[in-house]
């Protein structure tokens, strides 16, 4: 896997409260243009996030399912990346004496991606995964620092009838 990582004045805690809450996932994740739903359980195990990739009007519909959760500390992601295929994600926080290391890896495991030569596929992942630990970080510090509104994001509350339709 392809290895990125930064340093944040930001607790693990901090940082995992912007992992943990999946309406986020598109201010952070590079190339995830909108959020569609969030299942209730997101970040445990087996929860995804349903999302959208690309800009109009070449919008593809994908979804990220958790593969390991670990609060504060680590999650394993598997993201559809269509039509390159599947890429597994993984994000390690580790506490600093100033704050928080966090660590991102990816890379395919199923699809077309995998045919990528590795020094294209690294340099591009490292560029993307880079701007996305920018954006995590950033959000995460945002929620530290004093100003107009320091306090978490509320969650919104998908509506019954739009759950229903995440069942079909």
């Amino acid at each position: 896997m392809f290895t990125v990582e930064r340093t944040t004045k930001a607790t693990p805690d901090e940082v995992w409260d912007v992992l943990a809450n999946g309406w986020l996932f598109t201010a952070w994740v590079v190339g995830a243009s909108r959020m569609r739903a969030v299942e209730p359980q997101w970040p445990a195990v087996g929860a995804k996030v349903h999302h959208s990739v690309g800009g109009w009007p070449a919008v593809l519909d994908d979804e990220t399912q958790v593969a390991v959760s670990e609060p504060g500390e680590r999650l394993v992601l598997e993201a559809r990346i269509r039509p390159l295929g599947q890429a597994r994600v993984e994000l390690t926080l580790t506490p600093t004496g100033q704050g928080t290391r966090v660590r991102m890896r990816e890379d395919f495991f199923r699809g077309p991606g995998r045919l990528v030569p590795v020094p294209v596929r690294q340099g591009a992942m490292w560029i993307r995964n880079r701007e996305a630990l920018n954006r995590l970080v950033y959000l995460a510090e945002r929620r530290t620092s004093p100003g107009p509104n320091p306090s978490p994001t509320p969650r919104p509350t998908p509506s019954a009838d739009h759950r229903e339709s995440l069942r079909s």
